[in-house]
């Protein structure tokens, strides 16, 4: 069973009073969407997001280092690809790739 799948509540899961404290003061200090500053845009955030996925790993999990403020849309949509593909998606204005490991960068074109 994945860590996505696990049916125990979000606060067995971890995300509970701790969290949403921890969750505010985090968002309070880094106001916007990572992946928004990125293409130029100021989009408030207010999701916290794990960089790497912490499957459980409550080490991970309380690591600031490993956290990141999204929008909705970018949580919900860039990041689930991300995890799934193992690359950032989107471009500059030049039309290079975003993601530093992407194949492009490392002349596989």
């Amino acid at each position: 069973m994945s860590w996505r799948d696990d049916k125990r509540s979000s606060s067995e899961r971890g995300y509970n009073s701790r969290w949403r404290k921890a969750r505010t003061t985090f968002l309070q200090k880094h106001p916007l969407c990572v992946f928004c500053q990125e293409q130029g845009k100021a989009v408030a955030a207010n999701i916290v997001d794990h960089i790497i996925p912490h499957q459980g790993d409550q080490k991970l999990f309380w690591d600031t280092k490993n956290w990141q403020s999204l929008c909705k849309f970018h949580h919900d949509s860039h990041k689930k690809r991300i995890e799934n593909r193992g690359l950032k998606p989107g471009a500059d204005e030049t039309g290079m790739p975003l993601d530093a490991n992407h194949p492009w960068h490392r002349g596989e074109h």
